[in-house]
């Protein structure tokens, strides 16, 4: 059964979601339209029923962007998409993050949501729109999903919020923020902004929700007309036993450790310890039980001695145990304060043939921060269905095992690392000089060396501090800190500068950074239902203060970028030529800029508008470079002086120089020397450099070609004779 629905979210933007057409095999698919950009989303669940050992829900989120949905080819040899590149991980990584909190708790039922975008007007990008798409399709489904999400971009267009901007629009937005949520709450939000109060994020988070009310109430519409029952699902049954017995055995444990401000890895061991006491304890109590028929069930028999279910009941009072001790004492598992920064040190230039480096460590995390500096070329090609620009800033982020005490398999770069480099990229990105200022093309690379919380943030306190050590003429020094949340029931707790156990055992994990004046990006992820926004406005309000914070103790290092760059980074030097003259630099086939190349060393870029780069390591080279450009775009002038080369001699007539290049002119026989010379061979030899005097510059009426005459005589008349009469002394 086919059915459309349509919303019209104003200002032209008219959103159309349709099922019952297209992939009918699946268990839900639905196309979501805006303009003349087509997005299908697919899902299938797995009917197979999961291990009772499984503690994980196994959905996998692909977003794909086909580039015939523009009318494009792919590049590459094979011409047909392969990997995904890296917008579409981030894309996936959106919708993935604002889905998997929303279904049922226990379902593991293995799940794959396909999102591809098969039709693109280059103007409205299908990110958000996948995320609306997938819900969508869940929805029609019978899987069980009873809370619609929906996505939609803000942005913010002379002075005006947007929903889901145009690639025009975004182009005069001063932000850009994705936003999921259901009708209730919001559960992703991630973006960029030009320094904006905390008050325009509220507010811009606002407007979106409002929009995203509509779109989940479109999204119940069709699931209603749809009528699709849900399949039958009941979550494992612990039994009441076990809850019993593991609590009793090891709750005051627990108690007693969380309340001992510990570093991470002793922490680790000491929890290994009570966990696998309580395991061998809870084992032997009810094998005895099983055997004495105790308990009657044959699904209890086997749940209460599984070792999998007896570990996640302690760790399910382990979380409890943390929770209230946070609620109750205002106190954490390091003894901190909730709006307390753990210790920070910094230390600049620790790499001396990097351009510019920093190590940030604040508590147990730490990151080394590197800077790259590089000319036009060095900059990526990024290749999507509607950007084709050069990038010309990276920021990269590795995340080895060994920066959390684990042995790991070195493989390609995960989601996650790109999923966090963007964030420290978009983050430092809106401080960064235009390329005028700086037209250097500009790497970072954040090596995670030690992770116990927050390591994103860490790269964007270490990226701008590499940056400063570099000698790059930041705009304003960028800071960020994440934010976690504590909630049960009406009582709440907001913590600065989470720790990763933080992180896992709460309920939010919320990146802010920014400079003094303004926050410029932003991630959050949600794990509950019924977010507020005087929480979200508390958590703003206290990372502001330890964004500050951090800035101050930034400044302590370093407050201003270096004067200069990196001793060993290339140094440019930009110079301005007529346009007309660009094809003269460059050459037939580029042969005269390979050659100034090969002479002096110096890597040479020119634009359209006639702007020429020239990167060069030595002074000397990049001199020698901007002297030959400036020659060879010379005009020849009446009066001045020239180092030429002899390129023919006629022995009668005199000598044909070039004096600049691909331009000769004739030194007559009687203007090489003050007495008369009887051949010009006898003076002058081909390839010899001598100076030339241009004298005169007339057109050859029979040919119109302009003539130049050259003096050897005028030289040595204007020395007075002192050097001689032999041209050769003249260079």
């Amino acid at each position: 059964m086919f059915i459309r629905k349509e919303i019209d979210l104003g200002h032209g933007k008219t959103i159309s979601i349709e099922t019952g057409k297209m992939a009918k095999q699946a268990d839900g698919a639905t196309v979501v339209r805006m303009g003349d950009t087509m997005v299908i989303a697919t899902v299938v669940s797995s009917k197979k029923t999961p291990s009772v050992n499984q503690d994980f829900f196994p959905l996998q989120v692909e977003y794909r962007e086909k580039y015939y949905a523009a009318g494009k080819f792919p590049g590459g040899f094979f011409k047909r998409e392969a990997r995904p590149s890296e917008k579409e991980i981030l894309s996936a990584r959106l919708i993935d993050r604002a889905l998997r909190p929303l279904f049922p708790d226990g379902y593991y039922h293995e799940t794959q949501v396909i999102i591809n975008v098969i039709s693109s007007d280059q103007q409205n990008d299908a990110d958000v729109l996948g995320g609306l798409a997938a819900s969508a399709a869940i929805m029609v489904s019978d899987i069980p999903f009873a809370n619609a999400m929906s996505e939609v971009r803000v942005g913010r267009v002379n002075g005006m919020f947007v929903i889901n901007p145009t690639i025009v629009e975004l182009e005069g937005s001063d932000l850009d923020i994705s936003i999921g949520g259901t009708a209730d709450t919001i559960c992703m939000l991630e973006g960029e902004m030009q320094e904006i109060s905390e008050a325009e994020m509220l507010e811009a988070i606002r407007f979106g929700h409002d929009a995203i009310k509509k779109l989940c109430a479109l999204q119940n519409e069709l699931a209603a007309d749809v009528a699709r029952p849900k399949r039958a699902f009941t979550p494992l049954q612990i039994p009441a036993e076990l809850r019993d017995y593991v609590k009793a055995a090891c709750e005051t444990s627990l108690k007693e450790l969380a309340y001992k401000p510990l570093a991470k890895e002793e922490r680790a061991e000491q929890t290994k310890e009570i966990y696998g006491e309580t395991v061998r304890k809870a084992i032997e109590h009810f094998s005895a039980a099983i055997s004495g028929e105790a308990l009657a069930a044959d699904q209890s028999r086997a749940l209460c001695t599984n070792e999998h279910i007896i570990e996640e009941e302690i760790h399910s009072i382990e979380k409890k145990v943390m929770r209230r001790m946070i609620l109750d004492d205002g106190k954490r598992l390091d003894g901190r304060n909730l709006d307390q920064v753990r210790p920070i040190s910094i230390d600049l230039g620790l790499l001396p043939r990097a351009h510019g480096s920093a190590l940030f460590t604040r508590g147990e995390t730490q990151a080394l921060v590197s800077l790259t500096l590089g000319t036009k070329k060095d900059a990526q090609s990024v290749d999507t269905l509607t950007d084709d620009k050069d990038k010309r800033f990276m920021l990269h982020y590795n995340f080895p095992p060994f920066s959390v005490g684990e042995v790991g398999r070195l493989g390609s770069t995960g989601r996650r690392e790109i999923g966090h480099g963007n964030l420290a990229e978009r983050a430092i990105k809106m401080v960064m000089p235009e390329e005028q200022e700086f037209p250097y093309t500009v790497r970072i690379v954040s090596e995670i060396l030690e992770s116990n919380g927050s390591s994103s943030m860490a790269s964007v306190c270490g990226g701008t501090l590499a940056l400063m050590d570099g000698g790059v003429p930041l705009r304003k020094p960028v800071s960020g800190i994440a934010m976690g949340l504590i909630k049960d029931g009406d009582e709440y707790a907001v913590l600065s500068d989470i720790l990763g156990n933080e992180d896992h055992l709460g309920d939010m994990d919320f990146k802010v950074t920014g400079t003094r004046d303004g926050i410029t990006a932003c991630q959050m992820d949600i794990k509950i239902d019924g977010l507020d926004y005087h929480i979200l406005e508390n958590a703003l309000e206290q990372a502001r203060r330890g964004r500050l914070h951090i800035l101050d103790v930034m400044a302590g290092s370093i407050d201003v970028p270096r004067e200069d760059i990196g001793k060993y980074a290339p140094r440019l030097t930009s110079i301005q030529i007529p346009v007309d003259a660009i094809g003269l630099v460059i050459g037939k086939g580029g042969e005269t800029i390979r050659s100034i190349t090969e002479e002096t060393g110096a890597e040479i870029n020119i634009e359209d508008d006639g702007t020429v780069t020239i990167a060069c390591n030595s002074p000397e080279g990049t001199k020698a470079a901007v002297e030959t450009i400036k020659t060879l775009i010379a005009k020849p002038e009446v009066g001045t002086i020239y180092m030429g080369k002899v390129r023919d001699i006629r022995d009668e007539l005199g000598a044909f120089v070039e004096f600049l290049p691909k331009t000769d002119g004739l030194v007559h026989i009687s203007e090489i020397a003050r007495e008369r010379i009887a051949k010009v061979s006898d003076v002058l030899k081909v390839g010899e450099r001598i100076k030339v005097k241009l004298i005169e510059v007339r057109k050859d009426p029979r040919t119109g070609k302009t003539k130049f005459a050259l003096s050897i005589k005028a030289l040595l008349d204007s020395d007075g004779g002192q050097n001689g009469s032999n041209p050769a002394q003249q260079g």
